[in-house]
């Protein structure tokens, strides 16, 4: 098989300069090994803009230049390059990565796309840019269920794209909302970006499916946001839906009823119980449309009577550990978080008074048998009676009262965000009711078809996995597994599907296992020659502020994302910010979020832009790179505005694993 030209000239010039290069490193004693793995770092980094494959370019650089730090010794070279991909091979965490992959593809299998699509659009009919924000809907549910950029951005190119271009919309916000839509499955979980920043930083991926979570949703609603306030002020941009475009058609037997479009729902379909004025409807008919419309209220029924009982019982065996003696320091910590106190004692805790000949019995004691203390009740120890008093007034139930029983549970204010939580979805729920008209309860049964499954799958695998009932690569085989039952259950689980799906998995699988065995090999070779501890010493010697480490780490890997794409800044960069963390005082964790949100720019940005390249390859002709470019740049801008936020208010990230894993 030939090689291009270019590939031919960029091999050439690669081979100029390493040669160069190591000519001058073993020929000049004043430059140290730290400088040998900084060319090293500089090379790799221009082999892969010359578009030479990332995991055996890194691979490559790290044996040669292994190789020139062993003094030539290729045994010692060979044996750390098996060390570092076996290390590698060895992370349990990376599982997860192609079961979550599967599961993606079998989900853009079964066809939702064009459904819950269509479903949002008539969603939100009456809402400024209702196309664009379906669209950004569209995508960020899909994309969280996928995981897939490629993917979501080139079915929403074919599905959304013409769609707005009929209704009037600019060309430019149009592939924006595709573009920036699509991309959001890098930060929302389940996101193999996590996965991998996880398994280099040393970080928990459970946590961080925890700390995205908001600011995914964050990001999401600014997207939102700013197309509703674009289509406001510019309506020529985003025009509003025509009657036509609005309109929902009713089934044959609900307009049998007879029923219209806007008409009540709830009422009608009661009315039609009654008498023989509708006798050409099944009664089954109109009770299953009944089932539909109570549903929303039993479930919020239920979600609310359940969790109520889940944030407000408090197990006493929890709060308080009985102990024969005393508080032990288990104990003394879950007391004080319950808000119990020792009582005060001068001097601090006394010792009981001993002979030197060893412990003694306490006085009266029988020499059968020891004694009970006075008051106490038999077979049941029990701290003091201040202490006692304090616990019943922290868990609200008196210890001890009655004898020989303690009680089981106890109850506590439920927290500010339950009530949050609760008002939120009672409006929501009473608006439901509210404007229940035919239309809309056609509309709920197009949700129910498109929108459910998927949102039953994406919070049965997110759940498990923060609530801590399945590790990541549990929940990604139950994930994939959930993949085969929707694709089953639209009717598009056939052979050739899986078949495809196997074989692009393995694909994916591959390049990210062989890049992660490459960054660890590199790694391995960078540390080696010292250019870690290099670039440390520079970092250090500038004095930075922990502000300023923030804003400098974030604006070179904002930078790095134009040349590069985001797997290439975790494997090659990542290993020399996260040593620098310790000494800043920075949480790995909220670094990991605010890089997440950050390494967006590496689909948004051009000249790489991949999101960009994957919608021209399905737009009509007319539309062209520029106008692509042109509207994604807002969406850039909303980007650095979400970063900028995120590290103002780090809660955004920070307050679900501190409120599940504190």
């Amino acid at each position: 098989m030939k090689m291009r030209k270019e590939l031919w000239f960029g091999f050439a010039i690669m081979a100029l300069v390493v040669a160069g290069a190591v000519g001058m490193l073993l020929g000049v004693e004043t430059i140290t090994r730290g400088h040998l793995g900084l060319l090293m770092l500089s090379l790799v980094v221009v082999a892969i803009m010359l578009g030479f494959p990332t995991a055996f370019t890194l691979m490559g650089m790290g044996m040669i230049f292994t190789w020139l730090a062993y003094d030539r010794d290729i045994t010692r070279t060979l044996d750390l390059m098996v060390q570092a991909a076996y290390k590698s091979m060895a992370n349990d965490v990376l599982i997860a990565i192609p079961l979550f992959v599967f599961m993606g593809y079998l989900v853009e299998r079964a066809n939702l796309i064009e459904k819950l699509f269509k479903s949002l659009h008539l969603a939100m009919a009456r809402v400024p840019g209702s196309l664009a924000v379906a669209t950004l809907i569209t995508c960020a549910i899909f994309a969280t269920a996928t995981g897939i950029v490629g993917a979501v951005v080139t079915l929403m190119g074919l599905l959304a794209l013409p769609a707005m271009l009929r209704a009037g919309y600019s060309t430019p916000m149009s592939a924006g909302a595709i573009t920036a839509g699509g991309c959001l499955g890098i930060l929302i979980p389940p996101s193999v970006l996590l996965i991998l920043y996880g398994a280099t930083a040393g970080v928990s991926v459970v946590q961080l499916y925890a700390g995205a979570f908001f600011p995914g949703i964050m990001l999401a609603g600014l997207y939102v946001m700013y197309v509703i306030l674009m289509a406001k002020l510019k309506p020529a941009w985003a025009p509003p839906l025509s009657a036509e475009e609005r309109q929902v058609v009713l089934p044959a037997m609900t307009a049998a009823l007879p029923a219209e479009t806007q008409q009540y729902a709830p009422v009608r379909l009661l009315d039609a119980l009654k008498g023989k004025r509708n006798a050409q409807v099944p009664t089954a008919y109109v009770l299953r449309q009944l089932a539909l419309v109570v549903m929303p209220g039993l479930l919020f029924v239920l979600l609310a009577t359940s969790s109520w009982r889940a944030v407000t019982t408090v197990s006493v065996e929890e709060a308080y550990s009985i102990q024969p003696i005393g508080f032990n320091d288990n104990s003394s910590r879950v007391a004080s978080e319950f808000g119990l106190q020792e009582p005060p004692v001068e001097g601090g805790l006394q010792e009981p008074p001993q002979e030197s000949t060893g412990l003694q019995e306490p006085p009266g004691a029988d020499s059968g048998a020891l004694a009970e203390p006075p008051g106490a009740e038999p077979a049941q120890s029990a701290p003091s009676a201040q202490s006692a008093q304090s616990a019943q007034s922290a868990v609200g139930e008196p210890l001890g009262s009655t004898a020989g029983a303690t009680p089981q549970a106890a109850t506590q204010p439920a927290p500010t965000w339950w009530w949050v939580m609760f008002g939120v979805l009672g409006a929501a729920t009473a608006l439901f009711y509210l404007f229940l008209s035919f239309a809309r309860l056609e509309i709920f049964k197009m949700l129910l078809g498109s929108f459910f499954p998927l949102l039953t799958l994406i919070m049965a695998v997110l759940g498990s996995i923060v609530f801590g009932l399945a590790t990541p690569t549990e929940a990604a085989a139950m994930g994939a597994f959930g993949g085969f039952v929707l694709a089953a259950a639209y009717k598009r689980l056939s052979m050739d599907v899986v078949r495809e799906s196997v074989y692009l998995t393995a694909k994916t699988s591959a390049m990210v296992c062989w890049l992660f065995v490459g960054s660890a090999i590199f790694s391995a070779a960078f540390a080696l020659l010292g250019g870690q501890e290099l670039i440390e010493q520079w970092v250090l010697s500038m004095n930075l502020s922990k502000i300023e480490f923030m804003v400098l780490s974030q604006v070179v890997i904002f930078l790095l994302g134009w040349p590069l794409e985001w797997t290439e800044i975790i494997v090659i960069f990542m290993p020399i910010f996260i040593p620098l963390l310790s000494h800043f005082g920075v949480d790995p964790l909220f670094f990991g979020l605010l890089v997440a949100l950050n390494l967006q720019t590496a689909f948004l940005s051009p000249p790489v832009a991949m999101s960009a390249f994957y919608l021209k390859g399905v737009a009509p002709p007319h539309v062209t790179l520029n106008q692509i470019f042109l509207g994604m740049l807002p969406f850039m801008g909303i980007q650095v505005l979400a970063i900028v936020l995120l590290y103002v208010w780090p809660q955004i990230g920070l307050w679900l694993p501190q409120l599940l894993y504190k």
